[in-house]
């Protein structure tokens, strides 16, 4: 059975979901932040020297990086499902975006994340940040135009890899600036799939 190796409050819900998705069986080993550094505990290093979360264990095989376990995940599993074939312009566009969430998206979100600890010392870098902030999610909002996910109408690996970036936007901007993106969260939200997840890793 599939290990999944969860920090609370992380992105190992990605995970999560895409295994409901894919209606497969998986073991939660849950793991709690300290709550005064907000660090991972030291028991996480035993399944990867990191200490980072999410980390799968298949049998022999562990992986880490939430980009190359879904990769992996609807590969070995997917029987077809979540992916576009290989080779197809649909599956270009799909490893853009699977690259895109944990690259170029999460960069200022991450600098928001970590300036807001440091008050008035960050100010010189809120403007930039802000700025980028609005040119990746103004990017994201006008990419699902006329979209139900980044494929269209079907969900794919990449929608569930770029879930988190869209969940912050809401929270950092709130649900009027970027409509089509909060469309996208209420969409995906609601897949019995992600309820289930979040009922068995909690919020």
């Amino acid at each position: 059975m599939i290990e999944v190796h969860h920090l609370n409050e992380s992105r190992s819900r990605r995970i999560t979901w895409l295994l409901e998705e894919l209606g497969l069986d998986y073991k939660l080993v849950q793991y709690q932040r300290n709550p005064d550094t907000r660090l991972a505990p030291p028991e996480l290093t035993a399944i990867h020297p990191l200490g980072k979360a999410p980390v799968i264990r298949d049998g022999d095989t562990v992986i880490f990086e939430s980009g190359a376990i879904v990769d992996y995940l609807i590969r070995r599993y997917g029987n077809g499902r979540l992916s576009p074939a290989y080779g197809t312009h649909e599956y270009d566009r799909y490893s853009q975006f699977l690259h895109y969430a944990e690259g170029s998206a999460m960069l200022p979100l991450m600098l928001k994340v970590y300036t807001a600890r440091l008050g008035e010392g960050a100010a010189p870098l809120q403007p930039r940040i802000s700025s980028e902030l609005q040119n990746h999610l103004g990017f994201l909002n006008q990419e699902l135009a006329g979209r139900d996910y980044l494929l269209g109408s079907e969900l794919s690996g990449a929608d569930i890899q770029l879930s988190f970036v869209a969940q912050t936007a809401l929270r950092f901007c709130g649900r009027d600036a970027f409509p089509n993106l909060t469309a996208f969260v209420d969409r995906f939200e609601a897949r019995p799939a992600y309820q289930r997840a979040m009922e068995k890793g909690g919020a």
